[in-house]
């Protein structure tokens, strides 16, 4: 399955949210509580499990003030931290637990936090500008509750909830995954792009086309990309709409079925819920949102996606990084393309056109050139091994641009366990030097597993490549030469030594 499994209790698993600004005043301190897993706990327990974070952070800070604290290993639990924003952490608390499979990456865990994060500030906008709106915390907090327990439905298969292990080493949460395209539909695909992004008339509009679970073009900046992207994979596509787990898809679907209460801390806590204040979702103010909710996106008569999470007949907004403007999340479908448009909300709000008249133009003006597209992507569509390449089991990792490109999960689970154990503790080293230096720098490290295989990185100029070959008779100089080869033939010599 590639995660590891554990219960659902309180010591599993605890995951807060704190702004160390707030609650420095004795009889203040819960005011420094935006969220807590699991919610059922004593503010006792909160803030003994906060109050440890603060105080190690503070500590770690006396030795390297610039450089935040990512990661504490106790006996019983290892203690991941994430600065989402300027004071205000993500701690997430996961109990160790000496099953084989409980062995994971930090920066794989740290990476779920950064996501949640990243997801939550596209919806909602940044924490930091919630509680400027509201300062008693309660927008904040209403807000975060059901968004955080709505992300981690999506880790729970039945009862338990499932962490990444060493099994998804070959795995990279926070990209995204291209589609390789021929030349022609390659031509077809820039031809759909343009017509999309004129559909607003002279207002230009950004746009993303998936097909399957896959990345086929994108307008967006590279954290866009990825945020949008991730978030279509959730609850956009085609997989996601039937509720289907994808076997060779990077993200998990998790249960439909929600595992977690979705209920929020006690009214104490949460503060203020003045229904005038704005909800920080660009409309319906005083409305909570909830788009990570599953069974709320369907398929229109019209080819467009419908869903009421934003409310009866609104149309769905979320935030770009990169340029903080806010617009318009239009989806349309067909078959297993999924084409987004985001539209500028400025434009629709100054009156200049509306909602249905960029549908029509869409309609009118584009859907020949996606039955088209759909058509020609189609019939050069290799199918869930597209990627597989025989004899090697791999990750390519372009940090620069966020794109990864793996082998197919089913491939990678004929690894055997020393293997993958191997690589596992190969990509530790990487995270660990990467977090030492601060900067990128070439890297080549190789292990022989104690299966004899042998598991490989080579790191250059923001690119990544990890490998494991099991062919036990291999020598390392076998092992570096099947690694050219790979270079050479699939990443135009990317990771060569020449």
């Amino acid at each position: 399955m590639g995660m590891a499994s554990m219960s659902s209790g309180s010591e599993s698993l605890r995951l807060c949210v704190f702004d160390l600004r707030r609650g420095q005043n004795e009889g203040q301190e819960l005011d420094k509580i935006l969220f807590f897993y699991p919610p059922d706990q004593t503010f006792s327990t909160q803030l003994s499990v906060i109050g440890l974070s603060e105080g190690l952070i503070t500590f770690t800070r006396l030795f390297s003030p610039e450089a935040a604290c990512e990661v504490i290993e106790a006996e019983r639990h290892s203690h991941v931290f994430y600065e989402a924003e300027p004071d205000i952490w993500m701690v997430m608390v996961v109990e160790k637990n000496k099953e084989i499979e409980a062995i994971w990456r930090v920066d794989a865990l740290q990476r779920i936090l950064k996501e949640v994060h990243s997801l939550f500030v596209m919806f909602h906008g940044s924490i930091r500008a919630l509680l400027e709106k509201e300062p008693t915390g309660g927008l904040t907090r209403s807000h975060l509750y059901p968004f955080i327990t709505d992300y981690l439905n999506d880790l729970f298969v039945g009862k338990k909830l499932q962490l990444p292990s060493f099994r998804e080493t070959l795995k990279e949460r926070g990209t995204v995954q291209m589609l390789t395209l021929a030349r022609d539909a390659a031509i077809e695909v820039q031809s759909l792009v343009g017509v999309l992004d004129s559909c607003a008339g002279t207002v230009r509009c950004h746009s993303m086309i998936l097909f399957h679970d896959l990345l086929v073009s994108t307008t967006l900046s590279p954290d866009d990309t990825v945020d949008v992207f991730t978030y279509s994979v959730m609850r956009l596509t085609r997989n996601a709409i039937s509720s289907g787990t994808s076997s060779w898809s990077y993200l998990r679907k998790g249960s439909t079925l929600s595992q977690i209460s979705s209920r929020s801390s006690s009214p104490q806590l949460l503060g203020s819920s003045d229904p005038s204040l704005p909800s920080g979702n660009g409309n319906n103010a005083g409305r909570v949102i909830r788009p990570l909710q599953h069974d709320k996106w369907s398929k229109g008569t019209d080819g467009f996606l419908v869903t009421d999470i934003w409310g009866r007949d609104a149309t769905p907004t979320i935030l770009l990084q990169q340029t903080q403007e806010r617009v318009y999340l239009l989806t349309y479908q067909y078959k297993n393309l999924t084409l987004v448009l985001l539209v500028p909300d400025n434009a629709i709000v100054n009156g200049e056109l509306d909602i249905s008249f960029v549908k029509h133009q869409v309609i009118e003006n584009a859907s020949a050139k996606i039955l088209k597209v759909e058509e020609k992507i189609t019939k050069g569509w290799g199918g869930e091994n597209a990627y597989h390449v025989s004899g090697y089991r791999y990750l390519i990792v372009d940090t620069d641009m966020e794109v990864s490109r793996a082998s197919p999960p089913g491939k990678v689970a004929t690894l055997a366990k020393e293997t993958l154990l191997a690589q596992n503790k190969l990509r530790e080293t990487v995270d660990t030097e990467k977090s030492r230096t601060k900067e990128e720098k070439d890297m080549e490290i190789s292990i022989r597993a104690k299966n004899n295989a042998w598991v490989m990185a080579r790191l250059t100029r923001g690119k990544e490549l990890y490998m494991a070959l099991e062919k036990a008779s291999e020598t390392l100089l076998d092992a570096t030469d099947s690694v050219q080869s790979f270079s050479h033939k699939y990443c135009s010599g990317v990771f060569s030594m020449d």
